[in-house]
């Protein structure tokens, strides 16, 4: 396999980054394996698994919001503060319902919600997604979900995420498209919308100089 990013180039990216060349292994890997292997699609990828993960260092979801929070972030599952105190600061007992009966997940009471909460580099959730990505990238997720804490099975799941949705196409720099506007629609297809657009510019613009 030939290293498709060096450490150089990672830490020009990121010159915050902690274990630099673990992180530049698990990555060269994954990138590899899922053909995420031309400047426009390593750029494009970078940038949006830094932004998801602040910077590579947060593989797992943060539950701890306040009933204020649990409002705003769920307003259909919690419709005022009376009903969002009970789970206040409590993200074990807040994934457990958020989560429940969804994503291939049991009910409140299986605890799927919290063992099977994000995790990763974009935040892989649910049973049925660990399952499936498991398969996908040949490691038992739905038996270890945790490995996904690891810079390794994060870099895999996150490559398997992005060609399986066609990112790679997308990231692709070509005559007739424009380069923004698939970044932006790439944005979409991680977030769900297009939260932290601007940052993740800045990430792209970075990674786009970094690989020079």
């Amino acid at each position: 396999m030939a290293d498709v990013i060096t450490e150089v180039q990672l830490t020009a990216f990121l010159p915050a980054l902690q274990n630099a060349p673990t992180w530049t292994a698990a990555l060269n890997a994954a990138m590899d394996r899922f053909e995420i292997n031309t400047p426009a699609r390593i750029a494009a990828f970078l940038a949006q698994t830094a932004h998801e993960s602040g910077e590579f260092r947060r593989l797992v979801e943060n539950l701890n919001y306040s009933a204020a929070g649990l409002c705003k972030t769920w307003p259909n599952r919690f419709a005022n503060l009376d009903a969002a105190k009970p789970y206040d600061r409590n993200p074990e007992l807040i994934a457990n319902y958020v989560y429940a009966k969804r994503l291939g997940n049991g009910d409140t009471a299986s605890g799927d919600g919290w063992r099977f909460r994000g995790r990763g580099l974009i935040q892989l959730t649910g049973r049925g997604n660990y399952r499936s990505c498991g398969l996908a990238v040949t490691l038992p997720l739905e038996t270890e979900p945790q490995r996904l804490e690891t810079p390794e099975a994060a870099a895999l799941a996150a490559a398997q995420f992005w060609q399986s949705r066609g990112l790679n196409h997308l990231a692709d720099d070509q005559s007739n498209d424009n380069d923004d506007e698939d970044f932006v629609a790439i944005t979409k297809i991680i977030n769900g919308g297009t939260a932290g657009l601007t940052a993740r510019r800045t990430y792209w613009a970075r990674a786009k100089a970094a690989l020079l």
